[in-house]
């Protein structure tokens, strides 16, 4: 494959969302700003099937929260009787006509413990299911994105960024989790706690919750007017926020070449300009939101004073009690609460239908369809490969390869060659069956290819790539990728066909040294060598190379060579070629301009034609000697 075509797989992940909205009480940058689903409701009523099968722990959930906020709501009413009983002890203590009765006292205190104890026992007990439930359904998601991916044609990876997948697993699935655990019990908590305060404030004074709810409207009109300047600042923050970090890994991962070209005064100058622009909107973001906790505090204190006046007049009334006083500022105090969760829920909602809306989206994505209807067998493939009038093109308007014929016999080596967009990685998505043809048929050993199942198709080729591709863990391991059955000695005896035993054998630890993640710690040919060796302890019948000398000394290139030399040796083999000089020995040659054909036959045959692949080669060879 062309380093081009391979790039649409790797690109670096610009799907991830950033931070999620924040949890707390105080107005965070993410409770203002949040992406919103396209299709609320439908996403809604999705996410509510697909966690259908929690319906019962769920529902425990709901009534344990529930039962908790009663209980909560109740405890003030019941403190206030001991309140009014101490009040009215000490006043009759001072009068001479009687005392404090603390029998009276403590069993009112027993029992609002009693209270309390069971409210959070209904609480631990809703947290505890409700995040076993929520990690479940994130569970259930990861696994299905991850099986989903398997089944995905290649067609989507190339258009879409691994970033953006990455995104769907973590981002997305974390934040549905965390919103899912948070805003159920949030919404009904507060629910309840509106409903039950209110109810619990008209019964002491309907005078006094006429007044407490008359600051409601000034609070909703000063939040508004906060939110709205702050919003602006905080779109600002994230959106230069996303500047700085792509400035910062553009500029050190290629760092060197910031410094060969002598930019970095030009790369400083910029990261200060953007840096510049994030402080002053990151400042002013926080200092507005800042300002809404204080304007809250004064309003709701101005609330109390209000209410403590109303009060005492009351109370001088004998209308109600000192203990519905201290009772009834707990209930003011705890009915703005949850109307601020409200707001939070909302926000937490919409990102929880946002990332839950981007994930059924991802699973219901096109499948790739693996198995045929009646499927050849391909237990020995011999590597007979036949292309008939192919015609094929990534969208359907346009061609990539509009009449294509050829034929392979067992054993031969077959070299691809052509300019950039020729068409030659296409042959090997077809002949794989990433795609499928648009028009005629791909043969391997007189069966067509969509015959197949495409998994057990697959399983007949071995792949050796441009860009080497290995994982943390050691070089037995990965070299043991191509058969994960294979013993230790079938192991070294493919590193002794790839030529990569005696380097191995050189390094600290030998075949049990410890990869890093990207394989740095190894040179590029030593890189190419062990997946030739992965390949060759892999044994399949068909083998797909990508030209693995471009970027290594004579020295490698010629250690390299020879271990695919030992590679096709009996097997069926297709070259994409970038070097022509390295393909001289192939039994065939197929010279592509423009998705066709143009010129096949042996290296020195079309040499002699002095066609288009005389052209190439001697260009190539004239830029050498340049």
């Amino acid at each position: 494959m062309s380093r081009q075509d391979r790039g649409s797989l790797r690109q670096p992940g610009y799907g991830v969302r950033g931070p999620r909205p924040g949890f707390g009480r105080g107005p965070g940058p993410m409770s203002l700003i949040g992406e919103k689903p396209k299709d609320f409701r439908g996403t809604v009523r999705k996410l509510i099937a697909y966690i259908a099968a929690y319906r019962v722990p769920i529902a425990v959930v709901l009534l344990s929260a529930a039962g908790s906020t009663v209980f909560n709501i109740v405890g003030p009413r019941i403190l206030s009787r001991a309140t009014t009983e101490l009040f009215n002890g000490l006043v009759a203590k001072i009068a001479g006509t009687g005392g404090i009765e603390f029998g009276k006292i403590s069993r009112i205190l027993s029992y609002l413990l009693v209270l309390y104890a069971v409210s959070a026992a209904f609480n631990i007990v809703q947290g505890w299911i409700m995040t076993g439930v929520s990690q479940q359904i994130c569970f259930k998601m990861r696994r299905e994105i991850s099986e989903k991916i398997n089944r995905m044609p290649l067609k989507y990876f190339e258009s879409n960024t691994v970033g953006e997948v990455l995104s769907r697993i973590t981002n997305d699935v974390d934040t549905l989790g965390q919103s899912l655990n948070q805003s159920i019990t949030q919404i009904i908590t507060s629910l309840v706690t509106i409903i039950g305060v209110l109810a619990m404030m008209l019964s002491i004074s309907p005078l006094m919750t006429l007044v407490a709810l008359a600051i409601l409207p000034i609070s909703a009109g000063l939040v508004s007017v906060v939110v709205k300047l702050s919003q602006k600042h905080f779109r600002a923050q994230q959106e230069f926020l996303g500047k700085i970090n792509g400035q910062i890994e553009e500029v050190y991962s290629a760092h060197n070449v910031v410094k060969a070209f002598n930019r970095e005064e030009a790369a400083l100058g910029e990261f200060n300009r953007t840096n510049r622009v994030l402080f002053e909107s990151a400042w002013k973001s926080q200092f507005v939101s800042g300002m809404m906790h204080p304007i809250m505090m004064l309003v709701g204190n101005l609330g109390y004073v209000a209410v403590a006046v109303v009060g005492g007049v009351l109370a001088v009334r004998g209308t109600i009690t000192v203990g519905d006083i201290q009772a009834f500022i707990q209930y003011v105090r705890s009915f703005t609460q949850p109307i601020t969760q409200f707001a939070q829920v909302s926000t937490m909602l919409q990102s929880m239908a946002a990332a839950a809306e981007r994930v059924f989206e991802f699973l219901g994505e096109e499948e790739e369809d693996l198995a045929a209807a009646d499927p050849a067998p391909t237990g020995h493939i011999r590597g007979a490969v036949k292309f008939d009038h192919v015609r094929f093109g990534y969208t359907p308007d346009k061609s990539v390869i509009s009449d294509l014929s050829f034929e392979v016999r067992p054993g031969q080596m077959v070299a691809i060659v052509g300019p950039t967009g020729a068409g030659k990685t296409t042959i090997v998505k077809l002949l794989m069956r990433f795609y499928d043809v648009g028009s005629g048929s791909i043969e391997i050993d007189g069966c067509d290819v969509r015959r197949y199942d495409r998994r057990k198709l697959r399983e007949c080729f071995g792949m050796v790539l441009q860009e080497t591709w290995l994982f943390k863990g050691t070089i037995m391991e990965n070299i043991r990728y191509g058969r994960p059955t294979a013993t230790d000695a079938e192991v070294i005896e493919a590193a002794k066909a790839a030529h990569a035993h005696h380097f191995i054998e050189t390094l600290p630890g030998g075949y049990g040294m410890e990869l890093s993640e990207d394989g740095t710690n190894l040179s590029q040919g030593q890189r190419q060598l062990l997946t030739i060796a992965r390949a060759i302890l892999a044994d399949r019948s068909i083998l797909i190379l990508d030209e693995a000398t471009s970027n290594v000394d004579t020295l490698t290139e010629a250690r390299i060579r020879e271990g695919t030399r030992n590679l096709m040796k009996g097997r069926t083999s297709f070259v994409i070629a970038h070097r022509l000089s390295t393909i001289r020995h192939a039994d065939l040659v197929l010279v592509l301009k423009d998705g066709d054909i143009v010129e096949q036959g042996t290296h020195e045959t079309l040499i002699k034609k002095g066609g288009f692949y005389a052209s190439l080669y001697y260009s190539q060879f004239e830029a050498t000697s340049a």
